[in-house]
């Protein structure tokens, strides 16, 4: 069986819930995406921002 088989056997989810579920899920891909493709000193220029005036 399908993983949506699956999902669709519980009661209350519908397409709605598969939508966030797969939002969410994207949104912290991309962003371990660009963590791991940002050079360190990126980081460094940006954890000093609050203290540049």
């Amino acid at each position: 069986m399908k993983f949506i088989n699956y999902i669709e056997k519980v009661s209350g989810v519908d397409i709605m819930g598969l939508v966030s579920l797969l939002a969410f899920f994207l949104f912290f891909v991309v962003i371990i995406t660009w963590v791991f493709k940002t050079r360190k000193k990126k980081f460094e220029e940006i954890s000093r921002l609050p203290l540049d005036n």
